[in-house]
């Protein structure tokens, strides 16, 4: 039977399923196919900020910057010039903010742990970007919910996260086995998220996805 929990994006109660893995436990939501972890077994947040410190992630690292630029080449061929961004969940090594700022964006960065001045928030954006951040995220109704007061009318919003596979095949997929991530989207997951703001969605890969607001 599963535990009577609310599922962390859609916040129905009664359509989890459990899941096991060899990494923990986790429940299925049937309504908008999120797969997540059963919320005691998460990291505390010392915890989970030490294991982000392992990541070496430079902001000069060629091989980041190649691995982020699978967001950041898409997103800029659709922004108009002099557009304004935000980097949300930046982390240690804010590399893709950079790279957007080079290329003629001016971006700003966010990150709980890493630059948690909290007036990036009080301004709204052209794009937002959020590479590998969503599957980190403990409760991602209220943070896409942040992330849409932010984005203008007509902006992007970029998302960078593997989508999960089949509910049978999850067990085995490595992408849950590292500690800090507890929510996964399918497609399906993120096309109940772009209904609920009425965004438009383009998956550009396995792992990238584009968001747009709707025009005023």
């Amino acid at each position: 039977m599963a535990e009577s929990v609310r599922c962390p994006l859609c916040a129905a109660r009664d359509a989890q399923k459990q899941v096991a893995a060899s990494s923990g436990h986790y429940l299925h939501c049937a309504l908008c196919d999120l797969v997540y972890q059963v919320p005691a077994q998460r990291l505390a947040s010392d915890a989970e900020r030490a294991h982000y410190l392992t990541h070496e992630n430079e902001v000069d690292d060629p091989r980041y910057r190649a691995f982020l630029a699978q967001l950041a080449a898409p997103l800029l061929e659709r922004l108009p010039a002099g557009a304004e961004g935000l980097d949300y969940g930046a982390g240690p090594g804010p590399a893709l903010a950079a790279m957007l700022a080079e290329a003629g964006h001016p971006t700003a960065i966010y990150d709980p742990y890493f630059a948690p001045a909290r007036a990036a928030l009080d301004r709204d954006y052209d794009f937002i970007t959020c590479t590998e951040v969503v599957e980190h995220l403990h409760d991602p109704r209220s943070d896409f919910d942040l992330l849409a007061r932010l984005l203008r009318p007509n902006g992007w919003l970029g998302l960078m996260t593997e989508l999960r596979p089949e509910l049978a095949a999850f067990p085995d997929w490595y992408y849950h086995r590292d500690p800090t991530h507890v929510c996964f989207y399918s497609e399906q997951t993120i096309h109940w998220i772009a209904a609920r703001y009425l965004w438009s969605v383009e998956f550009v890969s396995r792992r990238v996805i584009l968001l747009r607001a709707p025009m005023p």
